[in-house]
């Protein structure tokens, strides 16, 4: 569902009240005929703003709790990286936790089985049975829905709340209310604020702090992300009405958007009323959709590309290079391509230099030889290592064979007074698409005043900064020489080297390479989540080593539980002293866990201290609730004692994982659970794992709205991969996303939809008279007119009237041929027979007035003079829309251009040849083609055929002029004496 919160058509005190029932405001969507279907130009997703509603939703229900009640809330942390929760004061979190508990179903099922083992047995079992009933439990239950009447829910809600609270949970909601302030709604309302309570002084100070949390986890950000915010920075205010609170958040809001700087371009073109709100903005924008940023990150950005460009800090010579490169590095020889991606590195004296390369293209092995040169130049401490995460830094220490820090915790440091860098080193931050802009601009800064080089390892393809980021991709963009590495090393299949690189760059035909390799399967989310399972447990059994994939929380959990349970069936997990872990999950002797949080204090003899992302072998748990863990891939020494409080908040179980701790894993296999809602960074990092076989299980019931589908009606593991790679989840810089706004706004598919929804308004009762002319009875006009058959019909005759038709004379022959009595749907009908009439006219004929660019229908005929405006300033800017498309495709010589030919020499040849590639380039960006093909695969929708036709015919008569060119200047023929023949 693809709705549009529209602010304007009603207040958002209209809808507030009803949040309790999911109801939202629907805007009046601006629609227009294109590919045959409504369409509706201003539809975003609704995800965009669940956030905000959620945090508004839990302010307001604490709001009228308070009110109603008399309810207190505190805060209460979640950990790190997470908002803290609201709470009711009075409510132990133990209660919490028993009616979040994922475990629930399971915990049901054991204490069934307990009690049917006691009454078999005549005696309880001990804990080792209790362990393994449980596993059965794991195995059995399934999260099937059964529907329960409100006494029941009520009854066991009340067990359950008894059971947790050692006592009557009735008398204790009691006794909690009665700590409550009693009285009718005036005597609660006194001391809650009203909106005009809010000065203009605090709300340009929360405005500033929301604008503030913002920008350090965003590089840009949008109307939706505030109001979350600003609804977080409220959440301890309490109001005397729902209307108050939205109008103190929105007035915040509006502060906070003052303050920020705007990316996003204003209207190209004007609009005529019709197509306006009642506050005068187009509807050809969606509301709330202007991109912002800081001048804080615009200034970092800036200092940053400048770093880049900076070319006064320390080299290393070609010589010392060459001489590096000529040694095996670990057993491996470096290729000519490592050689040369080094040399680029070393000699270049940029302050900020980069070395990007994709899954498995060895840039460790290019590092370590770097590493080599450096010291030897420079002396033995040179070399500094730092990552954002400390599994990171963990990672390249072992590479690298130096200290290594992440980079938070080096700041820390240097903020201390206890790190700095110096003249001459090489500080080499890995994994830097997950290094926020604001911590980069600083180490860059810090190592530019010190005299040191930075080199940013990573690939832009790859997850990325969880704060404000973008850096890295701005950097790679900058320059039209970053060092990167291309050939990759890590599959034993020759195609999936390939095959990966069209992932990592979101080329969609490499779907059917997947397929044909038999590595895609697809079904319900379920089955394709117990599939992924079963062939990861197969692997696993087999001696290979192995990683299981999938996005969902929820899924994970359920995996980790599954294999648990399987594990003490099997009895490679022992049933003995369990303990209750982060995630609702249990650990025993055997099992396999990952620590979520760093811990310098917690530390093994061998291995270091415990990081995030670490994974461990439980050896013991002691009845504290502490667990002894072995890290994994080490024996001697690699012991640590993890504490019963890090256990409890810190600790999942290790079998299952998400894309992001797969980042920088290498295995055998791996077995991917793919949803529509993956994004092409998640799917490319989890399908590049395996080095023999990467498999995707794809689901095709957990569709997402924000990712675009060739064939929306029918969903396929094909569409759902097309959404996955066509939606990149990179979030990106201020720099580019203004360049993305401007070419969003400004792009052919833009104003050719702006430009057909006019029309269909401008024409509409030029329409009608030519219906009423055709003849057609009143009754028939009238009913092609209410039907939803009319708008394809008003765009079928607009193509018509392009392709040289007199409207005027077709339509009554077209009304003539046959009887229209028996048709369910006349405008239907009449579509066909205007295609059929005009088909054969269409063919063999070339450029007609009626296009814009070859491809755009003119609207003509009598209208409003505001729409003939509107109409008029769309076309100039489709027409010189595809003009600059086609000299930038001529001067940046992309595939596609190539195969079409060379641009003749003869000014009169060149012109013809520009005018067909003009028609080619403005349907690539019409509809988002890609690939070296001029015009792609074949279209996907009737509309998007028509212009495909056009498309390759132009493409076809550009190739030919080229040949005659060509043909022109080896006979030694005048200019132009054969191509224009």
């Amino acid at each position: 569902m693809t709705l549009t919160m529209e602010a304007s058509q009603m207040a958002p005190a209209a809808w507030s009240p009803h949040l309790s029932r999911a109801c939202v405001v629907v805007s009046n969507k601006v629609r227009t005929v294109f590919d045959g279907r409504w369409r509706a130009l201003d539809s975003r997703p609704m995800f965009a703003s669940v956030v905000a509603l959620s945090e508004h939703y839990n302010a307001v229900l604490a709001d009228i709790l308070q009110r109603s009640f008399g309810l207190e809330w505190e805060r209460r942390a979640r950990g790190t990286n997470r908002h803290p929760a609201f709470e009711v004061s009075g409510v132990p979190e133990e209660l919490v936790t028993e009616f979040s508990s994922r475990s629930r179903t399971i915990d049901v099922e054991t204490d069934r089985m307990v009690e049917e083992y006691r009454r078999d047995h005549g005696r309880a079992p001990d804990a080792a049975t209790v362990i393994k009933l449980r596993a059965t439990a794991t195995l059995t239950t399934r999260p099937e829905k059964h529907i329960h009447s409100l006494a029941e829910l009520t009854a066991d809600w009340r067990a359950r709340a008894s059971h947790v609270l050692d006592g009557d949970s009735t008398g204790w909601a009691r006794s909690l209310l009665a700590r409550g302030a009693r009285g009718d709604y005036n005597t609660l309302a006194r001391g809650l604020l009203l909106a005009d309570d809010v000065s203009p002084a605090v709300v340009t100070e929360v405005a500033r702090a929301t604008v503030g949390a913002v920008s350090q986890k965003r590089s840009t950000w949008k109307h939706w992300n505030l109001w979350a915010e600003a609804s977080r920075q409220t959440m301890e205010w309490r109001f005397a009405s729902v209307g108050d609170r939205e109008a103190a958040v929105a007035t915040i809001v509006e502060e906070a958007k003052r303050i920020s700087i705007s990316l996003t371009p204003p209207e190209l073109s004007y609009s005529p009323d019709v197509f306006r709100r009642r506050d005068g903005t187009s509807l050809f924008r969606p509301k709330h959709e202007v991109a912002f940023t800081s001048e804080e990150i615009l200034a970092a950005e800036d200092r940053l590309l400048a770093r880049g460009d900076d070319r006064s800090s320390p080299v290393v010579d070609l010589d010392t290079i060459e001489e590096v490169s000529g040694r095996a590095v670990l057993g491996h020889q470096l290729s000519d391509e490592q050689i040369a991606t080094l040399a680029a590195v070393a000699v270049s004296g940029r302050q900020v230099d980069l070395l990007i390369g994709p899954a498995g293209a060895g840039k460790t092995t290019a590092m370590r030889a770097l590493h080599k040169a450096w010291t030897g130049v420079h002396g033995k401490d040179s070399v500094v290592g730092l990552a954002p995460s400390a599994a990171a830094a963990d990672v390249l220490a072992q590479d690298l064979n130096v200290a290594c820090d992440n980079t938070a915790k080096w700041l820390h440091e240097h903020d201390k007074g206890r790190a700095e860098f110096r003249r001459g080193q090489l500080v080499i931050i890995d994994e830097a698409t997950l290094a926020g802009t604001l911590n980069l601009d600083r180490i860059t800064c810090l190592a530019s005043e010190a005299g040191a080089k930075v080199l940013l390892v990573g690939d832009w393809a790859q997850l990325q900064s969880v704060d404000a980021g973008g850096a890295f991709p701005l950097l790679a963009d900058a320059r039209n020489d970053t060092p990167e590495l291309t050939e990759v090393h890590r599959f034993a299949n020759e195609w999936e080297k390939s095959a990966s690189i069209d992932l990592r760059l979101g080329r969609t035909k490499v779907i059917s390479t997947y397929f044909r390799h038999e590595r895609i399967r697809d079904g319900a989310h379920d089955e394709m989540v117990d599939a992924a399972y079963l062939a990861w447990r197969a692997d696993l059994r087999e001696g290979r080593s192995s990683l299981l994939v999938t996005e969902s929380t929820d899924a994970m959990v359920q995996l980790n539980e599954r294999a648990r349970a399987e594990r003490l069936r099997d009895g490679e997990t022992e049933a003995s002293r369990e303990v209750e872990l982060h995630d609702g999950t249990r650990a025993s002797v055997g099992d396999l866990i990952i620590t979520r949080q760093n811990h310098r204090r917690i530390r093994a003899l061998r291995g270091g201290w415990v990081k995030n992302g670490d994974r461990w072998r439980v050896t013991d748990v002691n009845p504290d609730g502490s667990v002894v863990a072995e890290r994994l891939g080490m024996k001697i020494g690699a012991s640590v004692v993890l504490p019963a409080e890090y256990v409890a908040e810190h600790v999942d179980l290790g079998y299952a994982v998400t894309a992001h701790r797969a980042q920088g894993m290498t295995v055998d296999t791996a077995h991917v659970v793919v949803t529509g809602s993956t994004t092409r960074e998640n799917f490319y990092v989890a399908m590049t794992r395996g080095r023999q076989t990467n498999m995707a299980y794809v689901a095709l019931d957990r569709p997402d709205e924000s990712h675009a589908a060739p064939t929306p009606e029918e969903v396929t593991a094909k569409s759902v991969l097309f959404g996955v790679l066509k939606h990149s989840g990179v979030e990106l810089s201020a720099h580019q996303t203004i360049t993305e706004e401007q070419e969003h706004w400004s792009s052919f598919a833009q104003v050719a939809a702006e430009y057909l929804t006019i029309a269909a308004e401008a024409q509409r009762d030029r329409w009608v008279v030519e219906l009423c002319s055709s003849g057609l009875t009143d009754d028939e006009v009238d009913e092609v007119i209410a039907s939803d058959s009319f708008g394809p019909l008003a765009a079928e005759l607009r193509r018509a009237e392009s392709s040289g038709c007199n409207i005027a004379k077709m339509l009554p022959k077209v009304v003539a041929q046959r009887g229209l009595a028996d048709a369910e749907d006349i405008g239907a009908v009449l579509i066909s027979r205007i295609r059929h009439a005009t088909s054969q006219r269409s063919r063999g004929r070339r450029h007609h007035a009626g296009l814009i660019a070859g491809l755009v229908p003119v609207a003509s005929g009598p209208m409003a003079d505001s729409m003939r405006r509107a109409l008029t300033e769309r076309q100039y800017l489709l027409e010189s829309r595809a003009t600059a498309l086609a000299e930038a495709a001529v001067g940046g010589r992309p595939a596609w251009v190539r195969r079409i030919g060379e641009p003749p020499a003869d000014p009169r040849q060149r012109d013809c040849w520009m005018q067909e590639l003009r028609v080619v380039a403005a349907y690539r960006d019409l509809w988002q083609v890609d690939g070296a093909s001029p015009v792609g695969s074949a279209g996907a929708s009737d509309r998007q055929r028509v212009d495909e036709a056009r498309a390759r015919s132009a493409a076809r008569r550009a190739s030919d002029i080229s040949q005659r060119a060509s043909d022109a200047r080896k006979s030694g023929l005048a200019p132009g004496a054969r191509a224009l023949g």
